[in-house]
């Protein structure tokens, strides 16, 4: 497959490259999914004892009813852009990992290429009909490849107009509740 120690010495360079990339990839992801409950943690506790705080100084039933129903809102709404951030995150990352596997898919595809173009060339005569059935294959499977990538597009298209609609109409919902409460 390797003519040379220097073609050997570049693919392993290559594939040390990728997995670099697809570390790099996971921990920014993890890092940014960290960040963001340490923020979210930090606020959570700061909000609940403004609103044990609060909840402390009604002065009647009436009050602290309206007092929870203030606090129901801002919590819901923080729910809702925490799960937006995770969901962002998470298709920023899968998209940047659907790079790589393309970029790899790729690469791939011109080693098998250029294996199948030296291999016609040295094969005996007559085995143009297998070296076609090779070819034939693997245009099929680079065909499967680009339907599955493309579909897969089309579902986190659809995923995440879902999880926009879902999230609006929660916050509707909760907004809506909340003004009846008052």
């Amino acid at each position: 497959m390797f003519k040379t120690p220097e073609q050997f010495a570049t693919a392993n360079k290559a594939t040390v490259d990728s997995l670099l990339s697809l570390a790099n990839t996971a921990l920014a992801s993890a890092e940014r999914i960290a960040a963001l409950n340490l923020n979210t943690a930090r606020s959570l506790v700061e909000d609940s004892v403004s609103g044990a705080k609060a909840l402390m100084g009604a002065k009647d039933v009436q009050e602290d009813l309206s007092i929870q129903a203030s606090l129901a809102q801002p919590n819901v709404e923080k729910a809702v852009a925490y799960s937006r951030s995770v969901y962002e995150i998470s298709a920023q990352s899968q998209e940047e990992l659907s790079k790589l596997v393309e970029a790899q898919f790729g690469d791939f595809q011109k080693t098998v290429a250029g294996l199948l173009d030296q291999a016609a060339k040295s094969a005996p005569a007559g085995s143009d009909v297998a070296v076609a059935a090779v070819k034939s294959a693997i245009a099929a499977a680079n065909s499967a490849f680009d339907n599955m990538n493309k579909a897969a597009k089309q579902v986190a298209e659809i995923a995440e107009a879902n999880v926009a609609a879902a999230t609006n109409a929660t916050v509707k919902a909760v907004g809506t509740a909340a003004k009846k409460s008052k």
